[in-house]
């Protein structure tokens, strides 16, 4: 967990962070997962999931995250940032990471359906212009708790209702 961003406590205090977005999420009803970026110790950016609120597939916490990071920054670039989330980037949120230029992910728990830093594919690998070094398994038991606790919860309450169809 040591690394020359930073000793492995600061990883710690970051990602406790990021868990309580994620705890913020999950009580609104969103899948719980929650980011921060951080520049020069200082946090610089926040975002939880808010799809279901804001009914956006763009709605993951790191696209929040580097959005609200880019605004505080005033630009696009955040090549002297960490991003520190809850639960493995998908390709989606990998690639805004790779476009934002952040040197350095941290994340918690691994995604086994859609983790684009090494469960299912690694963008970060691919070659692309921009590599970001990655740190998994930060907090990862109390993130999977998290997502483990949201996901029963949620199947109870779903159970008894009726299934979504696509139209035909």
């Amino acid at each position: 967990m040591i690394s020359p961003w930073g000793d492995g406590m600061d990883d710690l205090f970051y990602m406790n962070q990021a868990l309580l977005l994620a705890k913020e999420a999950a009580a609104a009803g969103e899948v719980p997962v929650g980011c921060v970026i951080v520049r020069g110790g200082e946090i610089v950016g926040r975002g939880r999931n808010v799809r279901e609120a804001d009914k956006t597939a763009l709605g993951h916490a790191e696209i929040v995250a580097i959005d609200d990071a880019c605004k505080k920054l005033g630009g696009w670039r955040l090549w002297d940032c960490t991003l520190y989330v809850t639960l493995e980037p998908c390709p989606m949120c990998a690639g805004a990471i790779i476009n934002a230029r952040i040197p350095r992910v941290v994340f918690g728990a691994r995604d086994e359906k859609y983790g684009a830093c090494g469960s299912v594919c690694d963008l970060f690998s691919m070659n692309f212009n921009h590599r970001p070094e990655v740190t998994a398994g930060v907090l990862e038991q109390e993130s999977k708790a998290l997502l483990t606790d949201f996901f029963e919860r949620l199947r109870l309450t779903l159970k008894d209702r009726p299934k979504w169809k696509k139209p035909e």
